[in-house]
Formats: structure tokens, C-alpha cells, sequence
């Protein structure tokens, strides 16, 4: 796919599908099937937008960074087998999955879904889209559930569209960040991205 075909799909965003604990190198984990949440379009925060910036809400005093590989897919897709589902991949692209840790904390102990902990404004910075071939180097080895059965597996579920984008879990190393910090990621030589945190100003707009 064409690199500006490819970005047109990132401003147009359907849904985020996150996939959660797929970096867990346990035995007693391959048994079981993704762990998934989704994430409003509203927390998207585009890397090219020269004043993007990831806000922290009040009272939280930081944000954990979560640092994926994002894929974007490219067309609509409903129960698609493992072994076309590369088909409908239209991208690759570095994410951002910023979690609010004691708010999901909260939400694990209850039982209760993780969206006010993953999904507010500026939770899900993403860089540009890039259409490489992608290189297995890195952690991305250690995924537990690679990309062709993510796509399958979530397109039995529900069905995939063009614009969709499936953060593919985050490995070790993730920390908190604070205000006036600057994020930077990377992946190989392909993506980099860079944030600054800031307060969020709460102002009402339309």
C-alpha cells in the first residue's frame, strides 16, 4: 500500500482493539485466548500534529507508558482465516497505550472494564503509518499471539474495518512519566515518535 494511502487510513479511525498480556512468557498463559479492551477514537493523538501533546487529567499525578506495535488494517474483514489475514493489513505504525495504572488497578480489583484507566483524551498517541515489510527484530519476537491470529481471532469477533487499529501489547519495561516530561519511542529503524506531558486544562469546548 501506497505511504499516502496508508496515513489517509490513520484519519480515519474506526475503532482501537488493544490486546492486553501478550508478552507474558508463561506456559500457564498459552492456553488462553487474547485478552481484549477497546479504546474510544477520542483518545487518538495523532504524532504529526505539531502541538500533540499526552495531557494528564487531575488528581492523577502520572500516566505509565505502554510502547506497541500498531497495526492498521486496510479493509473490512469479518471471520478471516489465519492464513489471509496479512491480506488485510494496510500498515504498521508505534503506539502509545497510556495507562492510567491506579485507575486500572481499581477497575482489576473490582472486575470492572479499564476505560477510565486506558480510554480518555490523549490516551492513545500514535505515530505515522508506515507500509515497510515488518522486520521481526526485537521483542517483537516474544509475542505470544502473532499478528495473522490476532486479526483472525478478532475478526470472529467482531468484524474489522478499514481504519481499524490493533495495538498488539506492550513487553516489559513499562513505567510511569509526569508532567513537563517529554516522551520518546522507537521501533528498529523504522518509527520514532516524541511527546511532551502536560496538565490537562479543563475547558469546556464544542
Amino acid at each position: 500500500m501506497a505511504a499516502a494511502a496508508a496515513q489517509r487510513l490513520l484519519a480515519a479511525i474506526t475503532k482501537i482493539i488493544g490486546v492486553g498480556r501478550n508478552y507474558i512468557a508463561h506456559a500457564k498463559e498459552l492456553g488462553n485466548p487474547p485478552v481484549l479492551f477497546l479504546k474510544p477514537t477520542s483518545s487518538f493523538l495523532h504524532a504529526g500534529v505539531a502541538t500533540a501533546a499526552v495531557e494528564i487529567p487531575e488528581p492523577l499525578e502520572s500516566l505509565h507508558h505502554e510502547v506497541e506495535l500498531a497495526v492498521v488494517i486496510s479493509r473490512r474483514g469479518r471471520d478471516v482465516p489465519e492464513a489471509s489475514a496479512m491480506d488485510f493489513v494496510g500498515g504498521y505504525a508505534l503506539a502509545l497505550d497510556m495507562t492510567a495504572r491506579d485507575l486500572q488497578s481499581v477497575a482489576k480489583s473490582a472486575g470492572l472494564p479499564w476505560t477510565l484507566a486506558k480510554g480518555q483524551d490523549t490516551f492513545t498517541p500514535i505515530s505515522a503509518v508506515v507500509d515497510d515489510e515488518l522486520r521481526q527484530k526485537g521483542s517483537t519476537r516474544d509475542m505470544i499471539f502473532k499478528i495473522p491470529f490476532l486479526i483472525s481471532y478478532i475478526s470472529s469477533i467482531m468484524a474489522l474495518m478499514e481504519g481499524d487499529v490493533i495495538l498488539t501489547g506492550t513487553p516489559e519495561g513499562v513505567g510511569p512519566v509526569r508532567v513537563g516530561q517529554k516522551i520518546k519511542a522507537g521501533m528498529t529503524d523504522l518509527i520514532d515518535v516524541e511527546f511532551n506531558v502536560q496538565r490537562r486544562n479543563r475547558s469546556f469546548s464544542a
